[in-house]
């Protein structure tokens, strides 16, 4: 038995979210049969670091899968990109000992979002972004997203009926947002885990601080209040990447 683990970029727009459904298309059941294809068995059991939305995309998403199958490791990438969509790709193929879960092995995890402000809707941006057109006070945001790092219960930014086996306490190392140029800023959350929607949620909440019409203090008071009714929108899902996972 191997168990080879696979970096996967994927756009995430034509999918209903990574994880396998019943009566849609996912992300998993793709790269599932077209990897039976390739290893001439089916595939029992595939983990990922996490399970991305409907119209979530990922630079970054880590799976691994255990195979009978013989195929070399440095064939594997080369061959299952010519049989999968456009829209998915494999990054990189390693095999990895028996235990590693891209699951349970993870430590961290890296998301970015992005939002397109200013009067003119790029149309070949709308599927990678959150657009405003009002402009966002970019200071003032980062000023409330620096009470996020460190440990805290994210309650207030869990989504809405969320299972209260889910313990709601996560670490936040890094959360920041600057401008990568007049029309676009980009959030980067990297943390030990994070809750359902909870990125979506931030973001949705802190721009209402960028908006001005909330304070950055007011934004710390929604933190500390963990009732997710306190919290603004959840950000649309176009704009989340899921970039990087760390072992």
């Amino acid at each position: 038995m191997r168990n080879i683990k696979l970096v996967l970029a994927y756009d995430g727009g034509n999918y209903h979210g990574f994880q396998r459904q019943n009566n849609a298309i996912a992300i998993q059941q793709i790269i599932e049969k077209n990897l039976e294809k390739l290893v001439g068995h089916k595939i029992e059991k595939l983990a990922a670091s996490g399970r991305t939305d409907t119209g979530v995309h990922a630079r970054g998403q880590v799976i691994n899968f255990y195979t009978t199958g013989s195929i070399p490791i440095a064939n594997i990438k080369l061959a299952l990109n010519s049989l999968l969509p456009e829209d998915i790709v494999v990054l990189a193929a390693t095999e990895m000992p028996l235990e590693f879960s891209a699951r349970h092995s993870a430590v961290s995890k890296k998301y970015k979002y992005y939002i397109r402000q200013g009067d003119n809707l790029d149309p070949f941006q709308r599927n990678y972004s959150w657009y405003i057109r009002k402009s966002l006070n970019v200071q003032e945001m980062q000023l409330a997203l620096q009470y996020i790092e460190g440990t805290h219960d994210f309650s207030s930014f869990r989504a809405t009926g969320s299972s209260p086996l889910h313990h709601p306490v996560r670490t936040i190392f890094q959360a920041t947002v600057e401008k990568n140029s007049d029309s676009e800023l980009v959030f980067v959350f990297w943390g030990n885990g994070f809750l359902y929607h909870m990125v979506r949620n931030i973001v949705g909440t802190v721009v209402n601080v960028g908006k001005g019409k909330i304070t950055p203090e007011k934004f710390k008071e929604i933190l500390e209040a963990k009732n997710r009714q306190k919290a603004g929108i959840t950000a649309p899902p176009q704009g989340l990447f899921l970039e990087e996972v760390f072992y």
